[in-house]
């Protein structure tokens, strides 16, 4: 009886995540887990296993995704997961190799790593949490933060204009790229299929709530109040032009969907055709 209550209890994605490093250091209300579960359900409905996964997350919130995961992981420095990446993808292009970091990481100090992975259209996926704040270091603004938005470094607000994430990655030449909120479980995990099944460089956006670092200060209220705005303001728009993809904390929507899915050479197809007429040119 003892063993088949243990055997009911047992978490059902318990082959993906490192139970042993439990419970996790998120807020209370946070959405990153929500983004972490999307993501495992998806490797689970494929029936990718964990041996032919790859994780790599740098400094902040939702870097904390590549200790939970039960797979390959790799912890990097702040900004640099997407380096990392390359390289792994690289030496063992067979794998699936996934950045999952936040915003502050990945499109602020990792920015010039960002563009620069679009354009090559490397072999990779780039899963950004965007929670509009640098949640882990006190609640500072960052390139995400909406316009007028108040953090601990913009108390009477922000007065930068924002990253527009789905139009940089596109206009840097990203060839799938699509943006949720963490209300839309199920059009997240099959984006995320979507681009687990593709080749080149996949770029998906996860709008998540942060209730202490940016819903406090903006008096958003609680997590479920932010989730209701999701509900409210959130329109779905696939295919849409992504500089057309609204996203506003004042009045506006949040325009959410897939927005680019083009087939191009990828890098490492390129790089395979290379290393052979290389070789075909020597004989």
């Amino acid at each position: 009886m003892e063993i088949r209550l243990k055997e009911e209890l047992k978490h059902p994605l318990s082959k993906w995540i490192r139970e042993d490093r439990w419970p996790h250091i998120w807020c209370s209300g946070c959405g990153i887990g929500i983004a972490m579960s999307s993501f495992l359900y998806a490797l689970e409905e494929l029936k990718i296993e964990p041996r032919e996964v790859a994780i790599v997350s740098g400094i902040g919130c939702t870097g904390r995704v590549a200790g939970y995961v039960k797979v390959d992981s790799y912890h990097t420095t702040h900004g640099r997961p997407i380096p990392f990446a390359i390289g792994l993808k690289i030496a063992k292009p067979e794998m699936k190799v996934i950045v999952f970091s936040g915003d502050g990481d990945i499109v602020s100090i990792g920015g010039n790593h960002l563009i620069h992975a679009a354009r090559r259209n490397f072999d990779i996926i780039v899963i950004c949490v965007n929670n509009f704040n640098y949640g882990m270091t006190g609640g500072q603004f960052g390139p995400t933060t909406p316009y007028k938005a108040k953090t601990t470094t913009t108390p009477y607000g922000n007065f930068e204009y924002p990253f527009n994430l789905p139009y940089l990655a596109a206009s840097a030449g990203a060839t799938f790229v699509a943006r949720w909120t963490v209300l839309h479980t199920y059009y997240l995990r099959q984006s995320i299929k979507k681009a687990l099944k593709r080749n080149g460089f996949s770029f998906i956006e996860v709008i998540s709530p942060c209730p202490t670092g940016f819903g406090r200060p903006n008096k958003i209220g609680e997590a479920i109040d932010e989730m209701k705005y999701y509900k409210e303001k959130s329109i779905i728009k696939n295919g849409i032009d992504p500089k057309d993809a609204e996203l506003s904390f004042h009045g506006g929507n949040i325009v959410v969907g897939e927005f680019v899915e083009i087939e191009r050479a990828s890098y490492i197809e390129i790089l395979k055709q290379s290393i052979e007429e290389i070789k075909g040119g020597q004989k």
